[in-house]
């Protein structure tokens, strides 16, 4: 496997692939390099927290984000099991308004999602005891903390598991058209 960045069909939301060196010993992955990495296109970011989750099969987390001047950027990468990990634009004005895109991420596959403030993150699990390590370039805000309805229907999330676990935040989320976002979309010079 080599080391690769690439657009997905979200702009600004990007996959990441890093090789995974494994023996009898375990394995070894970089979870971000600055010197290959934005040379490769990843955008600069000062990564400021990081957190770990750790969930059993069929929990959803999300959709979750925070308002601008709070908003935060996550890198998204699965140290253990499977999920799968989703991005929903909610820049207002942006071409791809209200759109998803997903990717399963495994130890196995070396993939990561980035996504970057101005889109709602969530995942789901598909496996018992999947962790989850994200970094964040914005200190987490309880007071800009929001969330969209995962199962909301004009977004029309394809998960593909069954949803046995919510928060009860996330189950009474607002759907999109009822979310309190202030996201604006700018396009690239």
């Amino acid at each position: 496997m080599k080391f690769s960045i690439r657009n997905t069909d979200l702009p600004g939301v990007l996959e990441i692939e890093s090789p995974v060196h494994g023996d009898d010993r375990g394995f070894f992955t970089e979870v971000y390099n600055a010197d290959r990495w934005l040379p490769a296109g990843f955008p600069r970011q000062e990564f400021l927290q990081d957190n770990i989750s750790c969930s059993s099969s069929g929990t959803l987390r999300g959709l979750h984000y925070q308002i601008d001047p709070h908003g935060q950027g996550k890198l998204v990468r699965c140290l253990q099991g499977r999920v799968f990990d989703v991005a929903v634009d909610i820049r207002r004005g942006s071409p791809t308004f209200g759109q998803w895109t997903g990717r399963v991420l495994t130890r196995e596959n070396g993939l990561a999602l980035w996504v970057p403030a101005g889109f709602a993150h969530g995942f789901q699990v598909l496996e018992d005891q999947s962790i989850v390590i994200y970094k964040c370039d914005a200190c987490y805000a309880p007071h800009a903390e929001r969330s969209i309805l995962w199962s909301d229907p004009a977004i029309g999330i394809q998960w593909p598991g069954r949803t046995t676990s919510l928060s009860e935040k996330d189950a009474n989320a607002p759907t999109l058209a009822e979310a309190d976002y202030n996201f604006v979309y700018t396009p690239e010079a």
